[in-house]
């Protein structure tokens, strides 16, 4: 018995984990990155919901014009402010696309709330031959802009341009955070 009092002494288990200290410096190296990440991710996500609404526009050009030629008769493609008829100025939150003659409704699109849509014309008339016209029959050159009132990112107007009546382009122009 006197053997057992005299050898070894029994040790304590080893505690595993964190200092205080370290704890506090991971959390202050998660709050440097947080705040470096936060501002650029708000950028990006600004960024996309401007590129999918101009996108979305793209798209709703493209199917007038198809449209049109699949119809063989004009088709309009123009802004809404109810959903049911084009407006003659002004800001869009739905587009339209319909026959010209009758007016008949082939599709609608809403604009997302957070971004604000207008054109440099009320309206794209394409002819059967699928090429916009101006009123006096030239080839339509005009644009429809896509813009949020940020400033992250500076870009944050998408120029969605028509060109010789039926190339689309999208473009990104610096706003200075404000909506014109």
């Amino acid at each position: 018995m006197l053997d057992s009092l005299s050898g070894p002494r029994s040790r304590l288990p080893a505690m595993a984990g964190f200092t205080l200290v370290e704890l506090m410096v991971t959390l202050v190296v998660a709050a440097v990155v947080l705040g470096i990440a936060v501002p650029n991710f708000t950028g990006m996500v600004n960024s996309s919901r401007l590129a999918a609404q101009a996108n979305e526009l793209v798209t709703g050009i493209q199917l007038a014009r198809s449209e049109a030629i699949r119809l063989n008769r004009q088709v309009r493609f123009c802004g809404s402010t109810d959903g049911a008829n084009c407006v003659a100025a002004g800001d869009w939150t739905q587009w339209l696309v319909l026959r010209v003659d009758d007016s008949t409704l082939l599709h609608s699109g809403a604009v997302n709330a957070s971004t604000r849509v207008w054109g440099d014309v009320p309206a794209l008339n394409f002819r059967s031959d699928g090429l916009a016209r101006q009123p006096n029959g030239a080839l339509a050159n005009t644009s429809l802009h896509v813009c949020m009132p940020v400033t992250r990112p500076a870009q944050n107007i998408r120029q969605v341009t028509l060109s010789a009546g039926s190339r689309t382009n999208v473009v990104s122009a610096e706003g200075q955070g404000e909506c014109p």
